[in-house]
């Protein structure tokens, strides 16, 4: 059985109900099934009380974390980074890093080599009101820098430094301003076929 780790980062705050990251967190229920040889346990921060060790040892059981969530000002809504903060932090030497991976020999090399978590993949998804194109064109707001060289860039960053690698991350856009049922369709055909790729069905 493959192992998965899904942790709904979504939250109703403000205009944003967290709808939408809740029912691509039911899509996995579907797809991740047992009779597909998987395993899933899901994560939802902003919904339930949880303990940093229990959510570690979720990290170490796990093959692969997929993470679902949507950006507010340009980052991660505050539930998740907090239960980031907690969580790794308790996962010093408990299994998701040992240290930053330096040497006193050589202090000015290797940080962040010292991620316990090798051999395990994550998958992100992400959800925007902003449009495609504000990526995709130069003279438009993010400089054509992509969503993962740009602002998730310190998030894979700080997936690599537990020594987790990344599977090809997924983003959907302008959910709010022209968001309607069938692009939530649209939505949910395309993650299907992403995972299908991914996981070879």
């Amino acid at each position: 059985m493959q192992k998965i780790l899904v942790i709904n980062g979504g939250k109703q705050f403000a205009h944003s109900g967290g709808q939408l990251n809740e029912e691509i967190t039911s899509w996995d229920k579907s797809f991740f099934s047992a009779d597909k040889g998987f395993e899933i346990q899901i994560t939802q921060p902003h919904l339930e009380d949880y303990d940093a060790a229990t959510e570690v040892e979720k990290f170490v059981w796990a093959d692969i974390i997929i993470y679902h969530f949507p950006i507010w000002w340009m980052y991660m809504p505050n539930s998740l980074k907090k239960y980031i903060d907690e969580v790794f932090t308790a996962g010093h030497r408990k299994g998701l890093y040992y240290s930053d991976g330096r040497k006193a020999a050589n202090p000015e090399r290797n940080y962040g080599t010292g991620g316990m978590l090798q051999g395990r993949k994550y998958l992100t998804t992400t959800t925007w009101n902003a449009p495609k194109t504000a990526f995709t064109l130069d003279e438009e707001f993010f400089k054509g820098r992509s969503v993962d060289d740009g602002v998730l860039f310190p998030f894979h960053r700080m997936n690599a430094f537990c020594g987790l690698e990344p599977l090809p991350s997924l983003h959907f856009h302008d959910v709010e301003k022209n968001g309607s049922p069938e692009l939530v369709a649209k939505f949910k055909a395309e993650y299907e076929s992403h995972l299908k790729t991914i996981f070879k069905f």
